[in-house]
């Protein structure tokens, strides 16, 4: 059975993701997590019994070496020397999410 995204769903994910989000986008984002999840359960019905598996095993990392560039670096003094406000060494921001108990 196909889920069915309802616009509470789209408002209860929004408000849990902190993101504002009007009744209009509330409709239209209904319908697309609804036509989404739906493309995700027929995929589930498919028989897949005779496809081997894939995997990445046995892959090794093709990225560069790690290495610390000193000539890139900054010294704390140079990091915050444009910051609007530090304290003891530490950028300090204005709190952006808040916290619930």
């Amino acid at each position: 059975m196909a889920t069915k995204f309802t616009p509470a769903d789209v408002s209860h994910i929004a408000d849990l993701a902190r993101i504002p989000v009007t009744d209009q986008e509330e409709k239209s984002l209904a319908d697309g997590f609804t036509k989404t999840i739906g493309v995700v359960e027929e995929l589930t019905t498919l028989d897949v019994s005779g496809v081997e598996p894939r995997h990445t095993i046995g892959l090794t990392n093709i990225f560069r070496e790690d290495v610390v560039d000193t000539k890139r670096m900054f010294t704390q003094q140079e990091a915050l020397a444009n910051a609007t406000k530090a304290d003891g060494g530490y950028f300090v921001v204005d709190q952006l999410i808040d916290q619930e108990d």
